[in-house]
């Protein structure tokens, strides 16, 4: 099974079997990591399930689309590595993938 690692905003840390087909955000909040919000449920409309994806990983993830984009501009915590966790389909190639849950804005 593809592995997910999840660090939350205080720096606690969890690996977890991610569930594939799932987007990464559904794959946090079934790992019990409630700090992360995901208003809209996965829409795209909120920026709630931000995160920042381990430099090592961002060539795999890809970046985010216009939507995606345009949404986290609204927060004052974007880098280069953020992206949307429900943007992010987990797949079998991303084993191994490692998030941080992004500072609530």
């Amino acid at each position: 099974m593809a592995k997910l690692t999840i660090v939350g905003r205080d720096g606690t840390e969890k690996i977890v079997d991610g569930k594939v087909g799932w987007s990464v955000m559904e794959n946090i909040r079934d790992s019990g990591f409630d700090e992360l919000l995901a208003l809209c449920g996965g829409c795209c409309s909120c920026a709630t399930c931000h995160v920042h994806v381990d430099p090592d990983w961002t060539g795999q993830v890809g970046g985010p689309n216009p939507d995606e984009d345009d949404l986290l501009d609204t927060s004052d915590h974007k880098n280069e590595t953020s992206r949307l966790s429900c943007q992010i389909l987990f797949t079998e190639g991303l084993d191994g993938l490692r998030v941080q849950i992004a500072p609530e804005d």
